[in-house]
């Protein structure tokens, strides 16, 4: 969940504005599914559009990719054809929401891009003005319209305001008869997990919270874990703040094997067992985004980018 002023892109540090400079040409002739090779990305022979993504596997044995694509601000024509763009460079997760306002260009994206829809993992959210048994079940539905699609591979319940049961309760049934393949909850800290599973039928599949270096969540990850709740990170870079694409201590792990700081981020991300959905409206951010699996992070590098963390929000206006 992410909701903030579209500044992400406009100054996204050094690192990244050098990438660009370096990829700009190849990433302008980059042809939808036909990308090939690229030495400036430092990918191997595969294209990107034919790497791999590993999947997550959820607690009701629904696979999730581990890396997918966020949509917030992603709006009209130039959302529908950053999602394009994103399934054509291999995105096969891709996340909105009521609240978004764009579930209807995310749709057109997925439409342009040709893909079966079989082929992707659909994420959308129920805002708090939907919650309560009858608007969940119709905002599910005018979600669903506005996607172009007959069901999701997740739904969640956005925050936990408003009438939860009623919301949670919709969404089960909504689930029985399969149209939504997995539901799950954001935004959620224990107590609220354990209030709804107190009359809750079906467990929660996702939690997707703030997860980033300067918010680890490490005590939230436990507990995710001992619930068997997938956890899943909103604004895995930060959308920048507090410095992460400038960081020295990110860039000099980065430095040992030729990546910029949201690749060693992402990665991190992903060897600690968290989805995360970047979201970029520059097709070359997309591409680096994506090249993260040819390289590990050491016991010592994991170490460094634990001693960053601050252990609080740093979106406090959300709260």
């Amino acid at each position: 969940m992410e909701k903030k002023s579209n500044k992400k892109d406009q100054s996204n540090g050094i690192q990244r504005r050098e990438f660009i400079r370096a990829g700009a040409t190849f990433a302008a002739g980059a042809g939808l599914m036909g990308l090939g090779t690229s030495s400036v990305f430092g990918a191997n022979s595969n294209s990107f559009a034919q790497t791999a993504i590993e999947n997550v596997s959820l607690n009701n044995g629904v696979q999730m990719p581990i890396l997918g694509f966020g949509t917030l601000y992603l709006n009209g024509e130039m959302g529908a054809q950053c999602v394009a763009d994103a399934i054509s460079l291999g995105y096969r997760l891709i996340d909105t929401a009521t609240v978004y306002g764009n579930e209807e260009a995310v749709g057109a994206g997925i439409k342009k891009s040709g893909i079966d829809r079989n082929k992707l993992f659909v994420t959308s959210k129920v805002w708090v003005d939907d919650s309560g048994y009858e608007n969940a079940k119709k905002a599910f539905q005018t979600s669903i319209d506005k996607l172009g699609t007959d069901y999701l591979d997740l739904y969640l319940i956005h925050r936990p305001r408003g009438d939860v049961k009623g919301s949670w309760k919709a969404m089960e049934e909504l689930h029985k008869e399969g149209k939504i393949k997995a539901i799950g909850i954001s935004n959620f800290e224990d107590h609220q997990i354990d209030e709804l599973l107190k009359y809750a039928t079906i467990k929660p599949a996702v939690n997707q919270i703030e997860t980033h270096a300067f918010f680890q969540q490490s005590k939230a990850r436990k507990s995710l874990l001992d619930y068997g709740v997938q956890m899943e990170a909103w604004s895995p870079l930060a959308q920048g703040r507090n410095g992460l694409f400038t960081n020295e201590t990110l860039a000099a792990i980065g430095k040992k094997y030729n990546k910029n700081n949201a690749q060693v981020s992402l990665r991190w991300h992903y060897q600690r067992g968290i989805v995360a959905i970047p979201r970029s409206s520059q097709k070359a951010h997309m591409m680096e985004n994506l090249n993260i699996f040819d390289f590990e992070l050491d016991d010592t590098d994991m170490k460094t980018i634990a001693a960053l963390d601050l252990a609080k929000t740093q979106f406090p206006e959300w709260e």
